[in-house]
């Protein structure tokens, strides 16, 4: 089973290779491993929207980091800023996630949350297993 920390950038899509074309840029399109959800791809884009380096995840695919660069010299820094986002991303998503469930947690009081077992619960919940 793939998960958001498995996330990475794979290569370059088959159908969308890098080529040089009349306009002054060049198109990429990064493959990720596997689908990304829409809420990683929204915060994906919201984190790159203000680098140098402008790349967009369209969330209804969420497979694909278009981005594009001026000259081909530019495409090494582009891909190293583009994995860095993709782990932050990643990281960000899964703290969210975890503070979710914790805030869940903390607001469904129990009877067993008392004493001992509600400690134990407490202890168990708050484990980090990244």
């Amino acid at each position: 089973m793939e998960g958001i920390s498995d996330i990475k950038i794979t290569g370059f899509d088959d159908n969308r290779p890098p080529l040089i074309q009349k306009a002054p840029y060049i198109d990429l399109f990064f493959k990720l491993t596997h689908k990304a959800p829409k809420d990683w791809c929204d915060d994906f884009n919201q984190l790159t929207s203000k680098k140098k380096y402008s790349a967009k995840i369209i969330p209804a695919t969420g497979l694909f980091i278009e981005a594009w660069v001026r000259k081909p010299e530019e495409i090494k820094e582009l891909l190293e800023e583009l994995k860095k986002t993709v782990i932050i991303c990643s990281e960000e998503y899964i703290a969210n996630i975890n503070a979710a469930i914790m805030a869940a947690s903390n607001t469904s009081s129990k009877p067993d949350d008392e004493g001992e077992q509600g400690r134990l619960n407490k202890i168990v919940a708050a484990l980090d297993f990244d």
